[in-house]
């Protein structure tokens, strides 16, 4: 089985869950836990953002609408064959699941691991004028604190990419209010892409309720979190945060 490839799973449930996975990276930084939904009898779409899982040249050729776009087509297929639908994003992917949030008022969750609407390294705001001088910098991908495990990320960061992550981030910043569903967020204290800052300006700025929010703290784990020490954690609470819900709506 080819890891980077998208998963489009049915089950019998009626409970759908979205994956997007995070800038430079693939489906494969969340494969493990799509066949951990699959297994818990959930239908799962986990889909490939236009260029990523290539190479890194592809993904400069687009934008961040182009991402949004393909997460908002897999949402409304998913829509279409369950009653209720949870969207679950690694990093840039978290930025995504938030940006559906906003817009589509059917989700009935976010599921959020190190979702990213800010960086530790700084100089990614010189992302919009470096995009006219050289096309990539050193990867960002592949922060994984287990031995010898790989989410496929490029080997190179795409600058004008980068560039336009980061006004996918203002826009997201703009209307983190207007996200009013159940969150779960997984923050890693050892992410050396995205600090804990990031998911506590979510936390802090969305309109949902006290007691619809949960942030659970991974202190083994790297950003890559879904493919690291404390993966089971984010499988097993995940399933009970979509169960706990789901059994009161079904």
């Amino acid at each position: 089985m080819n890891t980077l490839e998208p998963i489009s799973s049915r089950s019998s449930s009626q409970i759908g869950v979205l994956l997007l996975h995070g800038f430079t990276g693939s489906p494969a930084s969340l494969r493990p836990w799509a066949d951990h939904l699959v297994d818990e009898n959930f239908s799962v779409e986990l889909p490939a953002l236009p260029g990523h899982a290539t190479n890194w040249r592809d993904l400069n050729r687009t934008t961040w609408h182009q991402w949004y776009a393909a997460a908002k087509l897999a949402l409304l297929k998913l829509s279409q064959d369950t009653e209720q639908v949870y969207v679950a994003g690694l990093s840039m992917g978290g930025a995504l699941a938030l940006r559906l949030a906003q817009h589509h008022t059917d989700i009935s969750g976010l599921i959020l691991v190190n979702p990213a609407l800010q960086a530790k390294n700084k100089l990614l705001h010189l992302a919009p004028a470096l995009a006219k001088l050289i096309p990539s910098v050193p990867s960002v991908g592949n922060d994984i604190a287990r031995p010898g495990i790989t989410e496929h990320s490029y080997n190179r960061t795409p600058v004008a990419a980068a560039a336009s992550m980061l006004e996918l981030w203002a826009d997201v910043k703009k209307g983190l209010h207007l996200v009013d569903k159940p969150v779960q967020v997984f923050t890693s204290t050892n992410d050396h892409v995205v600090p804990v800052s990031s998911s506590n300006l979510i936390l802090q700025s969305i309109s949902t309720a006290p007691h619809l929010k949960e942030q659970v703290v991974l202190e083994k784990s790297f950003h890559v979190a879904t493919l690291d020490f404390d993966q089971n954690i984010i499988f097993e609470k995940s399933v009970s945060f979509i169960k706990s819900r789901a059994e009161n709506k079904l």
